[in-house]
């Protein structure tokens, strides 16, 4: 089982790649975009079947080592 992890910075928290991408759009043209945020994706090859533990075991990985939870907010997803 895979479980994919999308890691972003919270509302609120300046987010300076997301501005420079923001700006890069805006001078290649493309109209549109009211604003960029940047984050990153973790993706975990999990040994087991079982969902309840592993999105239980991800959780944990995510709050304690993945993710700066004081700034950064994280999804999950199980596939």
């Amino acid at each position: 089982m895979k479980a994919i992890v999308n890691i972003f910075l919270k509302e609120g928290v300046l987010d300076p790649q997301g501005k420079a991408i923001h700006h890069a759009l805006d001078v290649m043209n493309f109209e549109g975009v009211k604003d960029v945020r940047m984050g990153k994706q973790i993706v975990l090859e999990l040994a087991t079947d079982d969902k309840e533990k592993a999105l239980k075991e991800v959780q944990q990985m995510a709050e304690e080592i993945l993710a700066n939870t004081v700034i950064e907010d994280y999804t999950i997803e199980l596939v």
